[in-house]
């Protein structure tokens, strides 16, 4: 008996056909709809990140002209009329953003204007001096991407820096 199982064993493993080996049209359409839903779903994710990737640059660089615009009035009471005096080395254009500095009597802003406003946001930020004699910041960012978000300059007082229009704090 056990002899004839083997017989009827190696009958089948040799008796296989070829055109039974491979995927069913079956298979290869449920994996082709799973890698379609897949990426569907990470793609605007994916995008995303990117954006953000490219923002956090600006927001990196007004935070940081911020506080040398704070340092620089300390040290010259004046603030800066452009990024090359602050000696930080940033530069006034890169590939997603131009950088811009205006000084007022008493305070100073910096602009970082999207290059593709359809899908960055814009920021800005300011430093301004208190009645005492401090300095006090913000950084702005606009509400969504900047052709649809005006950036609009932060209010600078001797008593309060805020954002202002449809632009939100930073912080």
């Amino acid at each position: 008996m056990k002899s004839e199982l083997e017989a009827k064993f190696i009958q089948d493993i040799f008796g296989k056909n070829k055109d039974d080996e491979g995927f069913t049209l079956i298979e290869l359409l449920i994996v082709f709809i799973l890698i379609g839903i897949l990426s569907a779903i990470a793609l605007p994710s994916f995008l995303n990140q990117a954006s953000k990737a490219k923002q956090s640059e600006a927001k990196t660089y007004v935070g940081a002209v911020n506080r040398a615009q704070q340092t620089y009035r300390m040290e010259h009471s004046l603030f800066a009329g452009d990024i090359d005096t602050l000696q930080i080395g940033i530069s006034t254009s890169t590939d997603h953003y131009d950088y811009a500095i205006a000084v007022d009597t008493g305070s100073a802003t910096i602009t970082a204007a999207a290059k593709d406003q359809d899908a960055l946001k814009g920021f800005n930020g300011g430093v301004t001096v208190l009645s005492g004699g401090q300095t006090l910041a913000v950084a702005c960012q606009t509400a969504g991407p900047q052709a649809d978000n005006p950036i609009t300059d932060p209010s600078l007082t001797s008593t309060n820096a805020a954002c202002e229009g449809t632009m939100t704090n930073m912080n």
